[in-house]
C-alpha cells in the first residue's frame, strides 16, 4: 500500500525562530482556502498542537521517533493525514537537533527522512542579509537525504532588508516562498513551561491564530507551497489504526499485589475518603457502557489522542472531565486517566474543588485502576504547594526553580494496572516540581537518565508517575488497563 498525502515541515536552524507562527499560519491559511488540513508536531509538546488543532480543525497529533520508534512515525501520520489534502508538520528545536546523544535520532531531519517530505526552512533574518545565503546553503546540504525545498524569511525589518536577503540567497540555489515582518499580535504569551495552551486563552488564542494566518497568507506563496507539498515522496506502509494494534497485542495477564502498595484508609494529613457512594452511579463490569474517565480543562491539557483511541479500541467509553469544575467524576466511571498540564496554576481552585477530590480518592481507594502522569501525579499527592490535593499517595509536591527535561528509557518495576514488571517503555519528563518521597514502597519506573533511580507510585490500581509516555508504542497498555477496569 502506497500514499502521497501532500506535505510539508516546517523547519528552522534553532530554537526561537518563528516554526509556530509560521506552521500554525499555513495551517489556518491553508483550511480558509477550503483544504482538509492534518497538523502534526515533531517531538513530545503538547501545547503547539493545541494552536494546530485551532487553525486546522483537526485533532493536532505528535510524530516522535524516540517514544513511539521510528517506524511508527510514518503509520502514525498516515492514520492523522486520513482524508486530507495536505499536511502540515512542525519541527522541533533546531533542524537537526534530536534526543541527546542518540545522533539525528526523533529530529526534525529524521522525521522529514521518514515521511519523504520537503523540508521548508523558517530563517531569524533579524540580525543578518548575506550571511543568511551561507547559512541556508550549510542546512540545504548537510544532509543529502534531506530535501530542503525552499526558505520562509522570518523577523525581516524592511523593503530594503529583504532586497538584500533575497540577492544573497539567489547564490544559494534555494526558493524563497515568503517573507514575514515582525507583528505584535502574532506574539503568544509564554510561562515555565513555554506557551500558555489554548485551553487557557480561547479567545485570544483565537486572535492569535488569526493573526497568524493573516501574516502568512498575506507574506508567503501559498500556491508555490502546495504545489511543493504535492511533490513529496510516496509512503509504502498502512496508517495506524487503534482497533488493529490493540486486537494484535497481546492478552493482558492481572497485575499481582504488591506487599505494602495498599493505599492508606486514612490519608496521612488529610481527611478520610468518601465511600464509594460518593462516585455517581455504579460501576459497570460488562465492556458495554465501561467509562474510563479522563481529566481535561486548562489544569490538564497534556495528552495525546491516541491514548483514547487505543482505550476506545479496547472497548472503553472515553468520557471526559474537568477537574476545576465537576464535582463528581463521570457516571459508571470505573477507570481513571489523570495526563499532564499545568495543577501548579491551578493549585487553589483544584483544591477547593473538594467533592471532586473525595471522588477520586474514593475511586482509588476501590482498587480501581488510575493512570496518572506528571500533572496527574501532583493532584494525587497529599498536597501541593501547601494545598491539600487528593490525598491518594502519600507524597507532598512543590514547584521549584529547577526545570527537569529530556526523554527517558524506562523499565517497570512493579506489576501495575498498565504494565507488568520489566516492560521497557520510552518516556519523557518535562516540569519545574519535585515530588517527595520520589517513589512510593511499589515504585513505578526505574529510569537509567539522567541517573539510576525509582520513579513514581504503584499501589492498588493506582499507576502515578512523572513520565509521559506514549502508548501507541506499547498498545498493551490500554489494552491491559481496560481489563483491568473490567475486573477490579
Amino acid at each position: 500500500m502506497t500514499s502521497s498525502v501532500p506535505r510539508l515541515v516546517i523547519a528552522a536552524p534553532s530554537s526561537g525562530s518563528g516554526k509556530t507562527t509560521v506552521a500554525t499560519g499555513l495551517m489556518a491559511a491553508f483550511a480558509a482556502r477550503g483544504l482538509a488540513v492534518s497538523p502534526h508536531k515533531v517531538g513530545p509538546d503538547y501545547i503547539d498542537p493545541g494552536y494546530h488543532a485551532l487553525a486546522s480543525g483537526r485533532v493536532g497529533r505528535n510524530l516522535d521517533a524516540y517514544l513511539c520508534g521510528p517506524e511508527l512515525v510514518a503509520p502514525l501520520f498516515l492514520h492523522g493525514a486520513r482524508g486530507c489534502d495536505i499536511a502540515v508538520v512542525e519541527g522541533v528545536m533546531g533542524m537537526f537537533d534530536g534526543a541527546a546523544g542518540e545522533g539525528e535520532l526523533a529530529s526534525t531531519a529524521h522525521v522529514a527522512k521518514l515521511l519523504r517530505a520537503p523540508v521548508v526552512l523558517v530563517v531569524d533574518a533579524s540580525s543578518q542579509s548575506r550571511s543568511v545565503a551561507a547559512l541556508v546553503h550549510g542546512f540545504a546540504s548537510w544532509d543529502p537525504e534531506v530535501r530542503v525545498g525552499g526558505v520562509i524569511l522570518n523577523k525581516v525589518a524592511s523593503d530594503r532588508h529583504e532586497a538584500l536577503l533575497r540577492e544573497a540567497l539567489e547564490s544559494a540555489g534555494v526558493p524563497v516562498f515568503g517573507v514575514l515582518r515582525r507583528v505584535a499580535q502574532v506574539d503568544t504569551p509564554s510561562r515555565h513551561l513555554g506557551l500558555v495552551p489554548v485551553a487557557e486563552r480561547r479567545g485570544e488564542a483565537v486572535e492569535a491564530v488569526a493573526a497568524m494566518a493573516e501574516q502568512v497568507r498575506a507574506g508567503c506563496d501559498l500556491e508555490g507551497l502546495v504545489s511543493l507539498a504535492r511533490g513529496a515522496g510516496a509512503l509504502s506502509c498502512a496508517a495506524w489504526d487503534a482497533a488493529e494494534v490493540v486486537a494484535s497485542s497481546p492478552p493482558p495477564p492481572l497485575p499481582v499485589p504488591s506487599p505494602g502498595a495498599a493505599a492508606p484508609s486514612t490519608p496521612p494529613g488529610g481527611s478520610a475518603p468518601s465511600p464509594p457512594s460518593a462516585l455517581k452511579g455504579p460501576r459497570p463490569q460488562t465492556p458495554d457502557g465501561l467509562v474510563v474517565a479522563v481529566a481535561g480543562g486548562p489544569a490538564f491539557t497534556f495528552s495525546y489522542a491516541e491514548h483514547s483511541e487505543l482505550l476506545t479500541a479496547a472497548g472503553a467509553e472515553v468520557v471526559p472531565f474537568d477537574p476545576l469544575r465537576d464535582e463528581q467524576l463521570p457516571d459508571g466511571t470505573a477507570g481513571l486517566v489523570i495526563g499532564g498540564g499545568f495543577p501548579e496554576v491551578y493549585a487553589a481552585e483544584l483544591s477547593a474543588n473538594e467533592p471532586l477530590r473525595k471522588a477520586v480518592s474514593a475511586l482509588a481507594e476501590t482498587g480501581a485502576p488510575v493512570a496518572a502522569e506528571c500533572a496527574g501525579l501532583l493532584y494525587l499527592c497529599r498536597e501541593l504547594d501547601g494545598q491539600p490535593m487528593c490525598g491518594v499517595l502519600d507524597a507532598s509536591a512543590r514547584m521549584e526553580d529547577t526545570l527537569t527535561l529530556g526523554y527517558r528509557d524506562a523499565v517497570a518495576v512493579s506489576d501495575s494496572s498498565l504494565a507488568v514488571a520489566g516492560t521497557r517503555m520510552r518516556g519523557h519528563e518535562f516540569h519545574r516540581t519535585v515530588v517527595e518521597p520520589a517513589a512510593g514502597d511499589a515504585a513505578a519506573w526505574g529510569v537509567r537518565v539522567p541517573r539510576r533511580r525509582l520513579e513514581g507510585f504503584v499501589q492498588r490500581g493506582v499507576h502515578a508517575s512523572y513520565l509521559h509516555t506514549h502508548w501507541a508504542s506499547v498498545p498493551g497498555v490500554a489494552r491491559r488497563f481496560v481489563e483491568r477496569c473490567r475486573t477490579s
